[in-house]
């Protein structure tokens, strides 16, 4: 019975121990373990929180970059059309440029092309009209078939006293030139010898035959171009030194007027030589 009470009495002293000793401290052990735990669950349902406030942010900032982007995209396009609208303007009106300067270099090489080819012309002119001039004037059998022929045409005229008149078959401008020419003859003719008249007939039969064998060169004195100055200055150079100057007087007048046609010149300067023989025969009478 005592030994049953001593161990009782151990057990209890044991008991209190472990109630006074060991159960504190467990308890705290378990309230911290609870504390701890409980910690870790608010912080997992904050984290799970948190987790869904990041996925829900994540959502919308993707749906806003998918927004922005279909948005960027749709500005590109439309920044694409119109930058294709404005390089295709520019293109039609570079083009258009391109087809103007382009026919305009093409007006300006033709142009300076047939400059050239008038000049080249015009030389060549001047130097065979210089060698048929020189060949004409020095060919003795040439004037003098060239004053019978004009003789021969005098004597189909009428013996009645001689009239200048003018072709009613001439245009115009033809009549007033020819009319013009017939009056410079007069008033160079009024003061020269029937020998000066003459070599007036011949001379200006020379250059109507010039005329008919070089059409480039009576062409431009029958333009109506109003370069008087520089046809007149043609002449000069070209008969200067092989003409008198009645014929050449007549000849400036034949240039300083206008013509209707190439042939009426040359008619026209024929018709003063076919005078000059006739005024001739008649002061001869």
């Amino acid at each position: 019975m005592s030994t049953f009470i001593g161990q009782l009495i151990g057990f209890l002293v044991i008991l209190w121990i472990i109630w006074r000793y060991v159960v504190p401290p467990v308890r705290r052990m378990m309230a911290n373990q609870q504390e701890a735990v409980r910690n870790q669950l608010d912080e997992s349902a904050k984290a799970a929180q948190r987790l869904a406030e990041a996925d829900k942010f994540h959502a919308e900032r993707v749906a806003e970059a998918k927004a922005e982007a279909k948005h960027i995209t749709e500005e590109a396009r439309v920044d694409a059309e119109r930058i294709a609208e404005q390089l295709r303007a520019q293109a039609d009106v570079e083009v258009e440029r391109i087809k103007v300067q382009g026919g305009q270099q093409v007006q300006l090489l033709r142009a300076q092309l047939i400059r050239q080819l008038r000049g080249e012309l015009g030389t060549e002119s001047v130097r065979r009209a210089g060698e048929l001039v020189r060949a004409h004037v020095a060919d003795p059998a040439a004037q003098s078939a060239t004053i019978d022929r004009f003789l021969d045409e005098l004597d189909s005229m009428a013996p009645a006293a001689f009239t200048p008149e003018v072709s009613s078959e001439l245009r115009s401008s033809s009549r007033e030139a020819q009319a013009a020419l017939v009056e410079q003859f007069d008033s160079v003719a009024a003061d020269l010898s029937a020998d000066a008249l003459s070599r007036l007939a011949d001379e200006l039969a020379s250059v109507a035959k010039l005329l008919v064998d070089e059409p480039i060169l009576a062409r431009h004195l029958a333009e109506a171009t109003g370069e008087v100055e520089a046809k007149k200055r043609l002449l000069q150079r070209l008969l200067g030194d092989k003409i008198g100057d009645p014929a050449m007087a007549v000849l400036n007048t034949a240039a300083a007027v206008r013509w209707s046609q190439t042939s009426d010149l040359v008619d026209g300067v024929e018709h003063v030589a076919r005078l000059s023989l006739l005024v001739r025969a008649e002061r001869d009478d």
